[in-house]
């Protein structure tokens, strides 16, 4: 019997005996699994290498975060070695060092 003859067998013995607990969450277990069964499948994750695949997107996941994060650390030291070479020319210029050279 699969989880859809299960369902509909459990919802005719709620409607026949009013619907005790033991049958609700007997009705509400089957729809959960049956659900997430369903989920999966649209996913494509109902397989046998479903749990390699999101290892997989895991690390794949987790080295993106590292380059996103090395990106952004590389672009603001080059963003201060600007603004320090900029400063320098700057103090460079107000003291006049290009006239002391000549």
């Amino acid at each position: 019997m699969n989880r859809e003859d299960m369902i509909a067998r459990l919802v005719g013995q709620a409607a026949a005996e009013g619907g005790d607990l033991v049958t609700l969450r007997a009705l509400i277990e089957e729809a959960s699994e049956l659900g997430a069964a369903r989920a999966l499948s649209r996913l494509g994750l109902a397989d046998d290498k479903a749990s390699g695949d999101i290892d997989e997107l895991r690390e794949l996941l987790s080295a993106w975060r590292d380059a996103k994060a090395s990106a952004w650390k590389a672009a603001v030291e080059w963003l201060v070695r600007g603004v320090f070479a900029l400063l320098l020319v700057g103090i460079a210029v107000r003291l006049g060092v290009g006239d002391m050279v000549r």
